[in-house]
């Protein structure tokens, strides 16, 4: 019997970070190019993807912040990063015949489309992938809350995190070897216990949309398509 997706359409999002691999800072193409490879694949299993990407490989906003800093000027800063990020990704997906579209949340329409929530939903119905850049288009806000806005915008059957990780812990797994894995959470625990797969703004939308959050690890290559089909090792947040 052929397996089915268990989601119609997801949202993922994928830390700026996941896209260095080996280097320190910026842009591995190889690792993209898996990362379209594994979007690739859950398309052709009948799922409509969109994706927000962070900027952290390339610039923190936060960072500028902690020296003193304006931290407005920092996260403008870091959402362009975003968009950089995103180019590259639709690069990777056209590449392997996958017809993507970049949808930036600051108005640059020498580079990209400026976002709607219209035209966002038509291009999801058409089959394309849709990347969300430029965060939510405002300071103070990251790019998982951009991710958990997009995917109650588009109205995303589940939001797949894609972390350094195989799932939620009670700590660090890398720093803590006492760590606790889960294998199902709910929302509630995660904020009242504090656990930071996502900032807490992000959290609390996707309870409040009654979204579930898929964790799992952005390096398993295929991972995306066998949690799709309800075999790939991961953590659900629901209710």
């Amino acid at each position: 019997m052929t397996l089915q997706p268990r989601y119609r359409r997801v949202l993922l999002k994928a830390s700026g970070e996941a896209l260095m691999g080996e280097q320190k800072f910026g842009i591995d193409v190889s690792v993209v190019d898996r990362i379209a490879a594994d979007i690739a694949e859950a398309r052709a299993l009948g799922v409509e993807v969109a994706v927000v990407i962070g900027g952290g490989n390339i610039f923190r906003g936060v960072a500028v912040a902690s020296k003193g800093g304006d931290r407005v000027t920092g996260d403008h800063m870091g959402m362009l990063a975003t968009v950089i990020n995103s180019l590259a990704l639709r690069t990777s997906l056209v590449k392997i015949g996958v017809d993507a579209v970049v949808l930036s949340a600051i108005a640059m329409p020498e580079l990209c489309e400026s976002f709607s929530q219209r035209q966002a939903t038509a291009y999801m119905n058409a089959g394309k992938v849709v990347i969300f850049a430029g965060g939510t288009g405002n300071p103070f806000f990251t790019t998982d809350s951009a991710a958990a806005l997009r995917a109650a915008e588009i109205g995303a059957d589940a939001l797949f995190k894609g972390t350094q990780v195989d799932g939620v812990y009670s700590a660090d797994p890398k720093k803590d070897a006492s760590a606790v894995r889960f294998d199902r959470i709910t929302h509630e625990e995660v904020l009242a216990k504090g656990l930071s797969i996502m900032d807490t703004a992000a959290i609390a939308l996707a309870r409040e949309n009654h979204i579930p959050i898929i964790v799992y690890s952005i390096h398993e290559k295929g991972g995306l398509g066998e949690i799709l089909l309800g075999r790939g090792r991961c953590t659900i947040v629901d209710e």
